[in-house]
C-alpha cells in the first residue's frame, strides 16, 4: 500500500478547523450589550446588577487595567430553534489561550446567583437544552479587566502593567462575539472523536498496526463528512469511527487517574484581591460541570481560598459544600496556602498544616491526607515529618519537573526527611499541574515514567490553572474516550487518595529519595524582593513573642489570651507566604501591599506583646526595667523565655568583665579586641583579620576581606525575579571604595561606599565579650540587573556547609563533584550558615536572608601540596529584576549579620536566635520565671501558646537541634495535672511519663515533639 500517511493527517487537521469545528454551532443571532463601568475596586454583586447601563456592541473597547465592567446581555431564542440546545458565547475580547491570565468573567443571573466562569477556553453559557423558542435570555457579566503580564510572545518583558499606580487609565480590550447560537452536540463529540484519535495516532510508532487502523478509520470518516452540510452529515462520520473508538487498552496498559484541578496562585500576576474572583469564577464553573457529568471528581487545594469563597461567594460556597458532602469536590493539601516550603520558619510551616487542616475539618469534617505542592519552588527536608505529624499519609508534587540540570530518578517514592520520617510521594510524569489529557500528555507520561515494572499508575492534576478556569467539558470528553482505549493509558477520573492507595498498595518497596527536594531552578527566589522576605522573617519571630508573653500573662496574672488576634494575624503571614509572595515572584502591587500588611501586623504583634509586658514586669514606676528574652536560651543572666530586673542606668545583665578596646591601625585602618576576638579593619573598611584568642587561629584566609559586599551582573536567560544563571559569576565587582572611614565608639567602625547609583553604610561592630563580629548594613539600592552579595572568605577545610531549615539543618557540599552538586550553586539557609574542622568552626547568621552560596578554594603549598583551603560563603542580599516587577528592591534596605569564629553547632543555633530576638526592656520591678524550661542546649523550644481549643492549656513544641540523640528535662513553672504528647493540631496521641512539673525527654536527631500540658490547681 503506498504511504498517504501525512496527507490525511494535514486533511484531518485542515478539515477539523475550517470546517467541523465552526459546524458545532451552525446558527446565531447577536445579543444586545450594555456596560457599566464600575468606578476604583469591585462592587458588591447588587451594586453591579443595579448599575445603569450604556449600550455597546462588538468591536467597543473596554476595561481599564484592573478595573471591572458589568455587562448586561439581553436577546430572545428564535422560534425556528426549538428542539435545539442553546448557548450564549460571550467573548470578552479573549486571545486564543492562556485562561485566567487576561480578561476574566463571571455570569449572573438577574436575581445575582452565580451562573459561571468565562475565559478564552470556556466562553459558553448552556442557556437551553432544548429550548422550545421565544424563550428571554438575560445574563449579567461581571468582567475584569486583568492585563496579560505574561504574554507567550514576549516573554519576561517589564511592564507597568503590574500594579493601578502606574498602569493609566486605556482600556486593554475590545468586545467580541456576544451572541446566542445553537449548539450541535452530534458535531461537538464528532470533534472530540477526531481530537483524541488524531492526538493517539500522533503518537503512536509509525510501523505500528494501530496508527495505520485510526488513520483509516479517520480517513473513512472525513469522506463521510459531505463539507457542505456537516452538520447533516455528523452522525455517519461518527459511525465510521466506532470500531477503533471501541477497541480496548492493552491489558499492561499504563493507568493515569484523573483528578479535576485548576492550580490557582493565591497571587502572581494578578493581586490578592483578584484571586478571591478566580476561585469563585473556578468554583462556579466546576460545581456545575460536577452536575452534569457524574462520574466527574475535582479537587481543590489551600484552605485561605475555600474561605474566600466563603466569605466573598457564599452562594457558589453553598454549591461547593453539597458538592463536598457527596464526595467530589475534594478538599485536598492540609495547607493554608501552597506555600512556598524553603523560607517559612519552623512554627510557620508548622502552622500551614495546623490552620489548613483545621478549617477542612470544621468546614467539612474531613481529615484531608494528601499534601498537594504541585508548583512550590523545591522542597525542605522538614516537610515529611511534619507532613506526617499533621495526619497526612501523602505528597505530591510536580515542580521538580522542571529542574534544568538532572533528571529526577523515580515519580512515585518514599521521601525520607530530616529526622527519618518517610512519606509515600508522588511525581506525575505527565509533567504538568495544567494538563488536557492531550495525546501528546498521555503518550509523554506513559514513556517519562520511570517505575515502570514496579508501578503501574501515575496521577494527572487536569485543568487550567495558574489563574484558574478549572476542567473543562472537552477535557471529560476525552477522559471517557480514553478509559479504556487500544494504544492508549487507561484514563479515568478519580479522588487522589483512591490513587495514593491503589500506587502504596502496588509499590509497598518503592525507592527512597533521603533530604531536600532541591529544585534546580528559580533559586534566585531566595532572594527577590528583600522588603517581603524581611516582612516575613520579622512577623514570624513577632509571633513567638507574642504567644510565649501573652501565654505566660495569662498563666502568671490572668491576663487575656489574644486567641482571635493571633489567629487572624498567623492566617495572614501565612498567606504571604503563598509560594509566589515570599519568593518575590509578583507584581508590584502584590508586593507593596504585602509590605502594608507587614506593617500592620508588626504594630497589632507590637501591642500584644507590650500589654502582656506590662502585665508581667510590675511596678512601672519602680525606677528600675526589666529585661525580658523571648530567645530558647539563657541570654546575658536572663532566662531563656523569662525576665528580670535590672536597675535604671544599668546597660546589660550581667556586667561583662572585658570591654572592647579600639585603636587606629598603622594602614588608616582600626584594630578592635574584646579579649576573646582581635579584629583588623582595614583602610578600605574591610575585615582582614579576625583572630580567635582562644582558639590561637585566623578566620579569614590568607590575603582576603570578611564582609565585602561584591556586586554582579544579573539579567538571567528567562524567569527575571525567579532564575540566577550560573554564569552571573563569571563577571564581578568587589566594593572596596570608600566615602568615609570612622570609628563611632570602642566597639564600632562606620564606612560608607557609594557605587552605580546606590549607597551603603555599614556598621562594624565587636561587643564586648562576644564571639561575634557584627555587621549592621543600610543599602539605598538604586542598581538594575545587579545581584549583590556579601562575601565571607574562611580559612577552614571542610567538603560541607550545615545550613538550618525548619526544626534543624541539613548538610550541602562546598564541591561540585557532580552534576547535583554542582547545581546547588545558589540554596536557602535560615538564620545560619555553620562550618566547621574537627574541633573549630565558625557560623554565620543573619536576620533576614535566606539565599547563600558556598565555594572552596585550595592555596598553593611547597612541593605542589595544599598550602590550606579556602571555604568562601556568600549571603546574597539584593538583587534588581525587571519582571514582573520593574522597581524590585529600589530603596534602602537594612541587613543584619554576625561571624561567631569557635562555634559549634550549638553555638550557631543560639546566635541565629539571638540575632532575630533581641531582648526587650519594660519599665518594672518583677522578676519572671520562664513559662517552660528545658536542660541542655541540644533541645530547643520553638513556641509556647496556649492551646487554639480555649481549654487554657499550655502548647510546648521543642525539637532536637543538633542531629544527635538527646536526653533532656521540661520543667513548668506552673501546676501540671496532666501531659499529653500531641499532633501538630494538639490532638493528644499519647499520654507522657511525668513526674510533677518535670517532663523527661529522650528525642531522636532532629525530632519535633508537641507537647500539651493541663494546667493544675486553680485556673486564673
Amino acid at each position: 500500500m503506498h504511504n498517504d500517511r501525512g496527507i490525511t493527517e494535514d486533511r484531518l487537521r485542515r478539515v477539523l478547523q475550517e470546517r467541523i469545528r465552526p459546524a458545532v454551532r451552525p446558527r446565531s443571532v447577536p445579543l444586545t450589550v450594555g456596560m457599566w463601568q464600575a468606578p476604583g475596586e469591585p462592587v458588591p454583586v447588587a451594586e453591579g446588577l443595579a448599575a445603569p447601563r450604556t449600550p455597546v456592541r462588538a468591536g467597543d473597547a473596554w476595561g481599564p487595567p484592573w478595573g471591572t465592567c458589568w455587562f448586561t446581555v439581553t436577546g430572545t431564542v428564535p422560534h425556528g430553534w426549538a428542539g435545539r440546545t442553546v448557548e450564549a458565547v460571550l467573548d470578552l475580547g479573549f486571545t486564543d489561550a492562556m485562561p485566567g491570565f487576561q480578561c476574566e468573567g463571571l455570569v449572573y443571573r438577574p436575581d445575582g446567583s452565580p451562573v459561571k466562569g468565562l475565559n478564552p477556553l470556556n466562553r459558553w453559557v448552556r442557556v437551553g437544552a432544548p429550548v422550545a423558542g421565544g424563550e428571554a435570555v438575560e445574563l449579567h457579566i461581571e468582567a475584569a479587566a486583568n492585563p496579560l503580564i505574561l504574554d507567550d510572545h514576549r516573554p519576561f518583558r517589564p511592564t507597568v502593567l503590574g500594579d493601578p499606580l502606574t498602569a493609566g487609565p486605556e482600556p486593554l480590550y475590545r468586545l467580541g462575539r456576544m451572541e446566542l447560537t445553537v449548539f450541535d452536540e452530534t458535531v461537538w463529540e464528532l470533534v472530540q472523536d477526531l481530537e483524541v484519535l488524531g492526538g493517539l495516532m500522533a503518537e503512536l510508532p509509525v510501523d505500528t498496526p494501530r496508527r495505520w487502523e485510526i488513520l483509516r478509520a479517520v480517513e473513512r470518516a472525513l469522506d463521510a463528512v459531505d463539507l457542505q452540510d456537516v452538520n447533516a452529515t455528523a452522525g455517519r462520520a461518527r459511525e465510521r469511527l466506532a470500531d477503533v473508538l471501541a477497541a480496548p487498552a492493552h491489558a499492561s496498559a499504563h493507568r493515569i487517574s484523573a483528578v479535576g484541578h485548576s492550580h490557582i496562585d493565591s497571587a502572581w500576576l494578578w493581586p490578592l484581591r483578584e484571586t478571591v474572583r478566580k476561585v469563585a469564577r473556578t468554583a462556579a464553573n466546576m460545581t456545575a460541570l460536577l452536575e452534569e457529568d457524574p462520574d466527574f471528581v475535582f479537587a481543590m487545594s489551600q484552605a485561605q481560598q475555600f474561605a474566600w469563597i466563603k466569605e466573598h461567594r457564599p452562594e457558589v460556597y453553598a454549591r461547593v459544600k453539597k458538592a463536598v458532602a457527596d464526595g467530589r469536590f475534594v478538599p485536598v493539601g492540609g495547607m493554608w496556602v501552597e506555600s512556598d516550603t524553603n523560607m517559612p520558619g519552623s512554627e510557620a510551616l508548622a502552622r500551614q498544616f495546623v490552620h489548613g487542616k483545621r478549617f477542612f475539618l470544621e468546614e467539612f469534617g474531613i481529615e484531608t491526607e494528601e499534601v498537594w505542592l504541585p508548583d512550590s519552588f523545591g522542597y525542605s527536608a522538614a516537610l515529611p515529618q511534619l507532613v506526617r505529624l499533621a495526619g497526612a499519609r501523602w505528597f505530591l508534587t510536580q515542580k521538580i519537573s522542571w529542574s534544568r540540570t538532572n533528571t529526577f530518578p523515580h515519580h512515585t517514592f518514599w521521601w525520607e526527611g530530616l529526622d527519618g520520617t518517610r512519606v509515600f510521594t508522588h511525581f506525575p510524569p505527565i509533567d504538568t499541574y495544567n494538563a488536557e489529557l492531550s495525546g501528546r500528555e498521555l503518550a509523554h507520561a506513559v514513556r517519562n515514567f520511570r517505575d515502570k515494572g514496579g508501578a503501574t499508575r501515575s496521577l494527572a492534576p487536569t485543568g487550567w490553572g495558574d489563574g484558574g478556569g478549572g476542567t473543562t467539558r472537552e477535557m471529560l470528553a476525552r477522559a471517557r474516550r480514553l478509559a479504556d482505549l487500544e494504544g492508549s493509558p487507561r484514563v479515568v477520573f478519580e479522588k487522589p487518595s483512591a490513587f495514593f492507595e491503589k500506587a502504596r498498595e502496588e509499590y509497598p518497596d518503592a525507592p527512597v529519595w533521603a533530604g531536600e527536594l532541591y529544585l534546580e531552578l528559580h533559586r534566585a527566589t531566595l532572594t527577590s524582593q528583600a522588603r517581603t522576605k524581611q516582612g516575613n522573617r520579622r512577623s514570624e519571630h513577632l509571633l513567638r513573642e507574642a504567644e510565649l508573653w501573652a501565654a505566660t500573662a495569662a498563666v502568671r496574672t490572668g491576663f487575656r489570651y489574644p486567641y482571635q488576634e493571633l489567629d487572624r494575624v498567623w492566617k495572614t503571614v501565612l498567606l504571604l507566604q503563598f509560594h509566589d509572595i515570599l519568593p518575590g515572584s509578583s507584581i508590584a502591587w502584590v508586593h507593596r501591599e504585602a509590605e502594608e500588611r507587614y506593617a500592620a501586623v508588626a504594630r497589632e504583634l507590637e501591642q500584644i506583646i507590650g500589654a502582656a509586658q506590662t502585665a508581667l514586669a510590675g511596678d512601672a514606676s519602680a525606677g528600675s526595667s526589666v529585661v525580658f528574652n523571648a530567645a530558647p536560651h539563657e541570654r546575658d543572666g536572663v532566662p531563656a523565655g523569662g525576665a528580670a530586673p535590672v536597675a535604671s542606668g544599668t546597660a546589660r545583665l550581667p556586667a561583662v568583665p572585658v570591654l572592647t578596646s579600639a585603636a587606629p591601625a598603622a594602614d588608616g585602618g582600626f584594630r578592635l579586641d574584646n579579649g576573646v576576638l582581635r579584629v583588623h579593619v582595614d583602610d578600605r573598611g574591610l575585615p582582614v583579620s579576625v583572630y580567635d584568642i582562644a582558639a590561637g587561629r585566623e578566620v579569614v584566609a590568607p590575603g582576603r576581606a570578611a564582609g565585602l559586599l561584591q556586586l554582579h551582573p544579573d539579567l538571567p536567560n528567562r524567569w527575571d525575579a525567579w532564575d540566577v544563571d550560573h554564569f552571573y559569576r563569571n563577571t564581578v565587582t568587589d566594593l572596596t571604595g570608600v566615602e568615609r572611614l570612622e570609628l563611632l565608639d570602642d566597639t564600632s567602625v562606620r564606612v560608607v561606599r557609594v557605587f552605580g547609583s546606590s549607597r551603603v553604610e555599614q556598621r562594624i561592630t565587636l561587643p564586648p565579650g562576644e564571639r561575634r563580629l557584627e555587621f549592621d548594613t543600610e543599602v539605598e539600592w538604586r542598581e538594575t540587573e545587579k545581584f549583590l552579595k556579601a562575601a565571607f572568605p574562611l580559612d577552614v577545610h571542610t567538603d560541607r556547609v550545615a545550613a538550618e531549615t525548619q526544626f534543624g539543618h541539613l548538610y550541602r557540599p562546598t564541591h561540585t563533584n557532580t552534576s547535583w552538586d554542582a547545581a546547588k550553586f545558589e540554596a536557602c539557609a535560615h538564620r545560619f550558615v555553620h562550618l566547621a574542622e574537627p574541633g573549630w568552626g565558625v557560623a554565620l547568621v543573619n536576620d533576614s536572608t535566606y539565599g547563600y552560596d558556598v565555594s572552596r578554594a585550595v592555596r598553593p603549598g611547597p612541593g605542589g601540596t595544599s598550602g590550606g583551603t579556602t571555604t568562601e560563603v556568600r549571603l546574597s542580599l539584593l538583587r534588581a529584576p525587571r519582571f514582573p516587577d520593574p522597581g524590585t528592591d529600589q530603596g534602602v534596605h537594612r541587613f543584619r549579620y554576625a561571624l561567631v569564629p569557635g562555634a559549634g553547632t550549638a553555638d550557631a543555633v543560639r546566635e541565629g536566635y539571638r540575632i532575630n530576638l533581641p531582648p526587650r526592656r519594660v519599665p518594672g520591678d518583677r522578676a519572671v520565671a520562664p513559662l517552660v524550661s528545658v536542660s541542655g542546649d541540644a533541645v530547643v523550644v520553638s513556641a509556647v501558646k496556649l492551646a487554639d481549643d480555649g481549654s487554657g492549656d499550655v502548647v510546648v513544641r521543642l525539637y532536637e537541634s543538633l542531629g544527635g540523640r538527646a536526653r533532656a528535662r521540661l520543667t513548668a513553672g506552673f501546676p501540671v495535672a496532666s501531659v499529653a504528647v500531641c499532633d501538630l493540631l494538639e490532638r493528644p496521641v499519647e499520654t507522657a511519663g511525668h513526674t510533677g512539673r518535670e517532663v523527661p525527654l529522650d528525642l531522636r536527631p532532629f525530632e519535633i515533639v508537641t507537647l500539651r500540658l493541663a494546667r493544675g490547681g486553680a485556673r486564673t
